[in-house]
């Protein structure tokens, strides 16, 4: 009888879940009770290299695909929902706990993403790291950092398995 694989499908909708409510509760907070969007430029210094700015991204990573339109914005919205949708898919398949436990941090950054634009018609990004004047990333939001954070534990992983998994099969 062949053994069930070990289902780490419950991982990755609680990392999907609590990134979403995290998202979520930080742009109600920076949207509301700290009123960023009424402190212009200025924001609101938090470190000497990080800033909370208000930014209404209505493009997608660094401002591609710009949504001018309303029918741009909801192709916009089809999109990711559509990229969402093959990232649960993925996660939903998948047997490693840690690429799971990524795809989880990714499609919870999608969604939360989704929310707003579907909400609002546009992105709240408010993370503004900076060195001087030098901005290594734009304005940014925690789905984004998710999204991010869980595409290069992807990335790394599939580079690390691979090699030693080319090494184990020369040895075979």
């Amino acid at each position: 009888m062949p053994t069930n694989p070990i289902n780490h499908r419950p991982l990755g909708l609680t990392v999907a879940i609590v990134t979403l409510a995290l998202d979520q509760l930080v742009k109600y907070s920076v949207t509301f009770p700290l009123a960023l969007k009424s402190r212009a430029e200025e924001g609101i210094e938090i470190l000497p290299i990080f800033r909370l700015r208000w930014l209404e991204n209505r493009g997608v990573s660094m401002g591609f695909f710009h949504a001018d339109t309303n029918m741009m914005r909801w192709a916009l919205v089809g999109m990711t929902m559509l990229i969402a949708a093959f990232v649960g898919v993925w996660m939903w398949r998948e047997r490693a706990r840690q690429d799971v436990a990524a795809l989880g941090l990714v499609l919870g950054g999608a969604i939360g993403n989704i929310v707003d634009r579907v909400r609002l018609g546009y992105v709240v990004d408010y993370a503004d790291l900076h060195f001087g004047e030098w901005r290594p990333f734009l304005i940014f939001n925690l789905a984004d950092a998710a999204i991010t954070f869980g595409v290069l534990i992807l990335l790394a992983r599939a580079l690390l398995l691979r090699d030693k998994g080319a090494k184990t099969e020369t040895l075979k």
